[in-house]
């Protein structure tokens, strides 16, 4: 049984693909199916050593990216995305999968394209209120279509989408309490606030939540994932910021947090700064945690800001604020109406647990293998 992975290069796309891995091999090994043979097709492995512990083989292709400004790569990458779907045909034809799972995003259009013309049967899972581009496109041919958001089935045909959530990672679902606090060296009894900008890191959202640092150390206590490429500037602003303060302990900056990592922070917060990618908010929810949502700006077809909305208005486990109105004051004065207010932390804790979806990966894991049985 041979299932080929594809989607864009962010964690938001690969680790709910990898979600869905981990289900694929467990089906197959409560069932005995003989060989089940995972191959991800992607322009970057994005976590190579993940894809080796799963036993998932890579395929690299090229993609391009369609911008909505103006610039000399949309022109450039035209040649890449051209480049990228000839080797995507080719190394399909000659490695040809039973069933191709697309998350979406630009760089899955080469493998999706692939399926189109070679008639596979495709399952896509679209993590955004408002669908991409190529999963808008792949959804007219997909065999089985999967949302995330109730909202989000109206832009798909109705006989063939299903609502199953994202599928997050099951670690999320029980976070690592113990030991998480000797993990990042933190007091008992301050409260925690985790801020995160993706996988990536947002300068904005560094840089505001920098301007209150000396303020929110007195009270509160501060796990930072500030992004890879942010951490010098960061790690150099927040040192001068905190230099004479006596709370300095309890701020805790990070470049990246990785899976037992972030585990142990969610197991550990009382509230989550975040942007509102779906992977993002998704894993806060599975973490029963009440958050404050910056969307990004910029997001293709807005989808972040709808994504926070939407959530807001079916938990009510979040506040959102968006990047137009961001400012060090709003933003402090968000976190302390929110932490000083304990009934309405814990209320939105337990809204956020009651909206996540534990069984997203094996819903769609036991689609892709059913699509195998029907069609071998």
């Amino acid at each position: 049984m041979k299932i080929l992975l594809t989607g864009g290069g962010t964690g938001g796309h690969f680790y709910p693909i990898m979600a869905v891995a981990d289900s694929l091999n467990e089906i197959a090994k409560k069932e005995k199916i003989i060989k089940m043979d995972l191959v991800f097709m992607s322009e970057s492995p994005y976590d190579q050593n993940l894809l080796l512990q799963k036993g998932v083989r890579f395929k690299k292709i090229y993609s391009g990216k369609v911008r909505r400004y103006f610039s000399f790569r949309n022109i450039t990458d035209i040649f890449k995305t051209i480049t990228g779907v000839i080797k995507a045909i080719w190394s399909i034809y000659v490695d040809f999968p039973d069933v191709i799972f697309s998350k979406g995003g630009y760089a899955s259009f080469p493998a999706v394209f692939a399926a189109r013309l070679f008639g596979i049967p495709l399952v896509i899972h679209e993590s955004d209120t408002i669908p991409g581009k190529v999963n808008k496109w792949a959804g007219k041919f997909a065999k089985r279509i999967a949302v995330s958001f109730s909202q989000t089935a109206k832009y798909f045909p109705q006989g063939k989408t299903a609502l199953t959530g994202v599928p997050a990672r099951k670690e999320f679902f029980i976070p690592a309490k113990t030991g998480a606090r000797e993990f990042f060296n933190l007091e008992e009894n301050t409260p925690v606030i985790l801020t995160m900008g993706g996988s990536q890191g947002s300068k904005k959202i560094n840089d505001n939540f920098l301007d209150i640092l000396p303020e929110i150390v007195k009270k509160y206590q501060v796990i930072h994932q500030c992004g890879e490429n942010n951490l010098k500037e960061t790690q150099a602003r927040s040192s001068i910021l905190l230099e004479k303060s006596s709370f300095k302990s309890r701020y805790h900056i990070f470049p990246y947090l990785d899976l037992s990592a972030l585990r142990m922070a969610y197991g550990a917060v009382d509230l989550v700064v975040s942007r509102a990618g779906a992977g993002s908010i998704f894993e806060i929810a599975a973490s029963g945690l009440a958050s404050i949502l910056i969307p990004l700006a910029n997001s293709a077809q807005d989808h972040q800001k709808e994504n926070a909305y939407s959530y807001a208005a079916i938990t009510k486990a979040t506040d959102v604020i968006e990047e137009h109105n961001l400012s060090p004051h709003i933003l402090q004065s968000e976190i302390e109406i929110l932490l000083e207010d304990k009934n309405r932390l814990k209320e939105m804790a337990e809204n956020a647990k009651k909206f996540a979806q534990p069984e997203a990966a094996q819903k769609i894991a036991r689609e892709i293998i059913n699509l195998v049985l029907q069609h071998s």
